[in-house]
């Protein structure tokens, strides 16, 4: 019977060894497996983007600040490939990792996460169908959702996954990728064709041609009869029984707004009409003409998109408002004289023209993509400088000679909050009812603390609500409290030292050890903690943490 009596004692004796045992170093698992490889001929292309920013900044007479720590950089890559920040898991076993190049192979590792596929869909998804639920009777932007998170899962070529969501046939239940186009479904109204058209023409191609529906675009070359020839390819989608379909029967009307008159509109594009196969249907056609090789406004727009999610700021703003390609000839009354964003010099290749090559050069590998950006000298630099002449800061931060700061979006703050909350790796393997209370906090916190929608790439200030939320919100006081089952909880429990408590916590919420005032600040009020106030000794400096400048943005 005294084993009985001794069981208690000896469970919580292997918890508390298991748990300082996690706190010190990583699982066997996470130590010795192994890493996702990354893509072979990296070295062909990272010397080339390196090549580009060194020849800008001496031409823009710019010194870069000098490269980051590379946890700082682990920080980065985790908020903008999964949002969220690397657990303590994950911490220890890549300071672990001794071996060359650990920041390219923990990237790739990371591209192979099902956290990725997940969060980067939604990213994408924000620019090619936006953010509103729709009629849901013929509209599930979940299922496209799934749909899409698992090509990026397969990484599919991105062409392929165009031409599926511009010409796709079927439920959209059944073939979730014809989404795309119930997006554009209003009730009682059908098919609004000019709005999948100006969706179209932002998501792929990265050019707003909207204000070209009702008359020639004031600032821009498009004409108004462009923009409906472009409608036009939508001109017969048709909704029927079996879902989303070809009527070709159907024809494409506009209206004369001199005349009141309706005149019938043949499909035709605004350049490169050699492009568009004369054989298929409308939208299969237009599908062609916006994939085909030749059209570099589909790389562009996707590299500049991938670089403003990855960097927090795109190389070109707005992301979807992008110039033409320097050196292509289009006709029209504005374009004489147009200058490109970033002043190229004379003979100067663009930036997205060098990434959007070497995109179409090896497969449209969207993970190779992600994998030279992040291993180019831009991101790799730190976010601060000594200078405090701010004129020449400025023009750092617009040729990315320092890693440009930017706020966390909601999603990120939640990820970073709600994996804070853990020793371990909070990920598609943690247990199902963790995932669920994690959705459904994420949805809420999300809703209370405002989202951008498909504009989350443009600049925002912080607010008061989004501050008093991360002070005082359920979601960050869940995660403070010091229990027997939350990181917080455990590192007062377990953590040997005030030195060690104080690196965990650092660790744990902003993915570095405290600076050498920080410790000396603190170390001194924790040595005056009661053992039994350690816990709320933790969630005080949790709290401080959390409420940080530094835990808010992508620094």
């Amino acid at each position: 019977m005294r084993w009985k009596l001794l069981l208690p004692g000896i469970v919580l004796l292997a918890v508390i060894w298991l748990v300082s045992f996690v706190t010190d170093q990583p699982l066997k698992g996470i130590a010795t497996e192994e890493s996702a490889r990354p893509t072979a001929d990296l070295d062909e292309s990272i010397p080339k983007v390196n090549s580009f920013f060194a020849k800008r900044w001496a031409g823009e007479n710019l010194q870069p600040v000098k490269q980051a720590d590379e946890l700082a950089v682990l920080r980065r890559i985790t908020l903008a490939l999964m949002g969220t920040v690397p657990s303590l898991e994950e911490i220890r076993a890549f300071e672990q990792d001794s071996g060359p190049d650990r920041l390219q192979r923990w990237t790739a590792r990371f591209l192979h996460d099902r956290r990725y596929a997940e969060y980067f869909a939604e990213r994408l998804a924000r620019g090619f169908v936006g953010v509103e639920g729709g009629q849901f009777i013929v509209y599930r932007r979940d299922r496209f959702l799934n749909w899409l998170s698992g090509q990026l899962e397969a990484n599919r070529p991105y062409p392929e996954l165009v031409r599926e969501m511009i010409a796709g046939n079927g439920l959209w239940t059944d073939e979730p990728e014809v989404n795309f186009v119930m997006a554009g479904y209003d009730d009682g109204e059908g098919f609004n064709k000019n709005k999948l058209a100006g969706r179209a023409v932002r998501a792929f191609l990265g050019q707003r041609i909207d204000c070209a529906q009702c008359h020639d675009h004031p600032f821009d070359h498009w004409k108004q009869n462009e923009f409906a020839g472009l409608a036009a390819h939508f001109g017969q989608l048709k909704l029927s029984p079996v879902g989303v379909r070809e009527d070709r029967d159907l024809k494409f009307e506009v209206e004369d707004r001199h005349t009141l008159e309706k005149k019938v509109v043949e499909p035709a594009v605004p350049f490169g009409d050699q492009w568009e196969p004369t054989k298929g249907t409308r939208r299969e056609r237009l599908a062609a003409w916006v994939t085909h090789p030749e059209n570099r406004r589909l790389e562009r727009a996707i590299v500049n998109r991938v670089w403003g999610l990855l960097f927090g700021r795109s190389w070109i703003e707005p992301v979807d408002d992008l110039p033409d390609p320097p050196g292509e000839q289009v006709a029209g009354p504005n374009i004489e004289g147009a200058k490109h964003p970033k002043s190229l010099k004379a003979g100067e290749r663009d930036l997205l023209d060098l990434l959007g090559a070497d995109f179409r050069e090896h497969g449209y590998d969207l993970r190779r993509l992600i994998e030279v950006i992040v291993a180019s000298k831009p991101f790799l630099l730190e976010s601060k400088s000594d200078s405090d002449d701010v004129p020449r800061l400025d023009r750092m931060k617009e040729h990315f000679a320092i890693f440009p700061l930017t706020r966390l979006r909601p999603e990120q703050v939640i990820g970073a909050l709600y994996q804070a909350s853990s020793l371990t790796t909070v990920d598609q393997n943690s247990h199902l009812i963790s995932r669920f209370i994690k959705l459904t906090r994420s949805n809420d916190f999300v809703k209370e603390y405002g989202d951008l929608g498909e504009n989350e790439l443009e600049d925002r200030a912080g607010t008061i609500p989004q501050a008093l939320l991360r002070m005082n919100g359920n979601l960050t006081k869940e995660t403070i409290d010091a229990t027997p089952f939350t990181a917080s909880g455990r590192i007062s429990q377990m953590a040997p030292n005030d030195e060690k408590f104080l690196e965990l916590c650092y660790l744990v919420c902003l993915t570095r050890r405290p600076a050498a005032e920080e410790a000396d600040y603190f170390l001194p009020l924790l040595k005056q903690v009661r053992p039994k106030r350690r816990g709320q000794a933790v969630e005080d400096l949790y709290w401080t943490l959390f409420n940080s400048p530094e835990f808010a943005w992508n620094h």
